[in-house]
């Protein structure tokens, strides 16, 4: 009989990656979708907030200790990754978000048992004030800072997602086309899950992909914002990382006015410009109208309900993104055999209440 191992349950999932015949016809190539809608907090999060989360209770065994109370500023998803991974190991959490936060998503955070406070006109505001007002030294409280999306843990669980994707291919799963991720579509705020992605898809790039579309031996990526939210692609604009004056796009989830500096590291070494033909990362914007309508049409395709920054994604196998960025060149026959995966990030920020206020909003 076999040992039974002692190591607590890491706090997220392996999630489905399925074939969508909907959104391939649409976009005529094969797409799949990659569901980290169906994680514990209902996005991805929950994988890099739960490494980190994991990693800072499990670590050692002084670290372990039960007077770990935990704190994070988020938009939203991570906090809520925060406070659902908080309640499966029962320790406190803090969330502390911007005054943009929709009631809903406050909703969800309290009935988690994470206490909420909000504060500031966006996350930055609101990080300021978690750092300088709650995290003062306490001597019977070893206080855990948990960032949404910037640093080493949080990429390092968001890089099993692509973990998983090099089993699907090593074992045959991508039965369509090359039968090999020829790109993925994830979208941006602070650049945690790209991140986490580039740094999964190096270290998988032969098998993922060998000798695929990008020339660089690995899938491209095409990483997406809403305008209005778009501070990497401002930065790719201005040659330099730079530092959005206000987030204006009604896609909260990618209210990180400035992505991390290793979201520009990615860029500078991996990025498709004018000069760089073969790069592997390529960045692109979507307007909210047609990330809100791409969750309307989702909907009706998947049967899945996913809020409007995980609509930016979507939206560019419905507005013809995927063939300009990832295609640009191809005829439709190559087109026809590439693979696709499309990273359903999330809907925990999503209800049906949402989704009709925004069909009324842009006369979806």
């Amino acid at each position: 009989m076999g040992s039974v191992s002692t190591d607590p349950p890491k706090p997220w999932v392996e999630t489905p990656l399925i074939f969508s015949p909907p959104l391939s016809r649409e976009a005529g190539c094969n797409i799949y979708l990659k569901l980290e809608n169906v994680q514990p907090s209902g996005s991805f999060k929950s994988r890099g907030i739960g490494n980190m989360m994991y990693n800072s209770i499990f670590s050692s065994p002084a670290s372990s200790s039960s007077e770990v109370h935990f704190f994070c500023s988020s938009g939203g998803n991570a906090g809520l990754a925060c406070a659902t991974t908080a309640s499966v190991f029962r320790r406190p959490a803090t969330i502390v978000v911007p005054l943009s936060t929709s009631d809903f998503m406050v909703s969800k955070l309290r009935e988690l048992g994470a206490e909420v406070i909000q504060t500031g006109a966006s996350w930055v505001e609101a990080d300021a004030f978690l750092r300088e007002t709650l995290l003062r030294p306490d001597p019977a409280v070893r206080k855990v800072y948990v960032p949404p999306f910037d640093h080493p843990d949080i990429w390092a669980g968001v890089a099993s997602l692509v973990d998983e994707l090099a089993v699907d291919v090593a074992r045959g799963r991508l039965a369509t086309g090359s039968g090999r991720v020829d790109g993925v579509v994830c979208n941006v705020g602070g650049g945690g899950l790209l991140n986490g992605l580039m740094e999964g898809l190096e270290r998988h790039a032969k098998l993922l992909a060998a000798g695929g579309p990008s020339g660089s031996g690995g899938p491209q990526v095409l990483a997406v914002e809403t305008v209005g939210a778009d501070s990497l692609h401002a930065s790719v604009r201005a040659g330099e990382l730079v530092t959005l004056p206000a987030i204006t796009s009604i896609a909260t989830s990618l209210g990180a006015r400035r992505v991390s500096d290793k979201t520009w590291e990615w860029w500078v070494r991996k990025g498709v410009t004018e000069d760089s033909k073969a790069g592997m990362l390529v960045s692109a914007t979507v307007t909210d109208r047609d990330a809100a309508a791409a969750c309307v049409r989702f909907l009706d395709d998947a049967r899945l309900l996913i809020e409007v920054s995980c609509g930016a994604t979507v939206a560019t196998a419905y507005n013809g993104g995927l063939r300009k960025h990832l295609g640009a060149g191809l005829t439709d026959q190559e087109w026809a055999t590439r693979n696709i995966v499309l990273v359903v990030c999330g809907g925990s920020g999503a209800s049906w209440e949402i989704l009709e206020k925004c069909k009324a909003t842009y006369g979806i």
